[in-house]
């Protein structure tokens, strides 16, 4: 029970969280930080394509939005509000990586697959997952990482806010201080992107199922010459 009638921060609305963190309260500031993590570091991380450093940048954000909670007025929601921290931050440091490197490798080819919100495994998430299950799925994830970081840089951020952290249209175009009709094109081509790279990778993996070649066969042979 909260004292004096101080607001339960698990209940307060995101002005009276924002007020509360800008008084100095270590548990509501822990509140916002747990509520909002997931969507600022995969937005760092759609930048940065570098998880150390999407961590380190979101840590950075919260200090600078902390320095600056008393200025927070509610205009936009506290999510949006610190995604934008999160976008300046990122690009910030990407600029600054950029001009160091003097040299940069962009990466605008078309590669991934056609991502599922992770809610559509849940049910198979019941039964207990056995060693051979755990490493598919960690592989599967990985593909999906890395086909959405090779995704031009326009589109990354896009896709992340809208696909993975289920951002309305309105909400991203706020995130990221661009048009919604740019969020919708953006959006979709994205999605295109992914697809066309999901079909190329299936096509691969189809051609070379059930290799015959290799250990599998020197364990037949050697099985039936045993037998003779």
């Amino acid at each position: 029970m909260k004292a004096h009638g101080k607001p339960d921060p698990l209940k307060a609305s995101d002005l009276d969280l924002a007020g509360m963190v800008a008084a100095g309260d270590p548990g509501a500031f822990e509140v916002l930080m747990r509520r909002l993590n997931g969507v600022l570091y995969r937005t760092a991380r759609s930048i940065l394509r570098d998880d150390a450093e999407a961590e380190d940048v979101v840590q950075e954000s919260y200090l600078l939005a902390y320095r600056k909670m008393a200025s927070f007025r509610g205009d936009a929601s506290l999510s949006t509000w610190l995604t934008r921290i999160v976008v300046n931050e990122a690009t910030g440091r990407l600029r600054k990586a950029r001009r160091r490197a003097d040299i940069v490798e962009l990466v605008p080819g078309a590669a991934g697959i056609d991502f599922e919100e992770e809610d559509a495994m849940s049910s198979e998430r019941s039964a207990p997952e056995t060693p051979d299950d755990a490493a598919l799925r960690a592989e599967a994830r990985r593909l999906i990482e890395a086909r959405i970081d090779a995704l031009p840089d326009s589109l990354r951020t896009v896709f992340m806010l809208r696909a993975v952290e289920d951002l309305s249209v309105q909400e991203t175009s706020a995130a990221l201080g661009i048009p919604e009709a740019t969020v919708r094109s953006q959006y979709f081509r994205a999605r295109g992107l992914l697809r066309e790279a999901l079909a190329r990778d299936f096509d691969r993996a189809v051609d070379s199922a059930f290799s015959f070649d290799g250990e599998r066969c020197d364990r037949i042979v050697a099985a039936v010459l045993g037998r003779l």
